[in-house]
């Protein structure tokens, strides 16, 4: 029997969620916070949470909200759209000083940012999930597209709750309260 816990070895990662581009992709505020509650519902559960910015000295940093609900955040810059790109050294980061077998997704852009870094997981071996409801684009069609082609390859394409509450397992849970809480909080 295993003593592993669900969220040993997950990840979430925060893609590129710099003012910039909340404001460039449709219904930003609201996918910033389905983002906001991922990032607490991961803290609680007691999942690592870590944060990319593309290019942050010209476009400028994660949003402070999101930043401030990790005590001290791991933010790590990137100029490639892939996070996990082999000619950037966010993968190394990422994934070379723990364990992580679960990357766990939400950001901007879809079909960029989060689809890139979706595709070179998987091709590292990694189980994805995209949280649905926390991911945006400029074009909400183009981001079905690649949603839909990522669920094809294998990626996990869910709601935030869905996942969450899977963790969870049921009401025993030690966070469930606090969790249900933060979904009537989140709306």
């Amino acid at each position: 029997m295993s003593t592993q816990s669900p969220v040993d070895g997950a990840l979430l990662l925060c893609v590129d969620m710099q003012p910039v581009f909340i404001r460039a992709v449709a219904g930003g505020d609201a996918i910033l916070g389905r983002c906001r509650f991922a990032v607490s519902a991961a803290r609680g559960l007691g999942m690592a949470v870590a944060f990319t910015e593309q290019v942050p000295a010209k476009l400028g940093g994660t949003d402070p909200t999101l930043l401030s609900l990790v005590g001290e955040p791991e933010v790590h810059a990137k100029d490639t759209f892939s996070a996990l790109s082999a000619a950037g050294p966010v993968r190394e980061a990422l994934t070379g000083r723990r364990s992580v077998e679960h990357l766990i997704l939400c950001g901007v852009e879809t079909p960029v940012c989060v689809f890139q870094t979706a595709v070179d997981a998987v091709q590292a071996g990694l189980a994805v999930t995209i949280l649905s409801d926390c991911v945006g684009a400029r074009r909400e069609a183009d981001a079905r597209v690649c949603l839909d082609s990522l669920a094809r390859a294998g990626v996990h394409v869910l709601p935030s709750e869905t996942v969450f509450y899977s963790i969870l397992g049921g009401t025993a849970h030690p966070y469930f309260r606090e969790f249900t809480q933060l979904v009537k909080r989140h709306g």
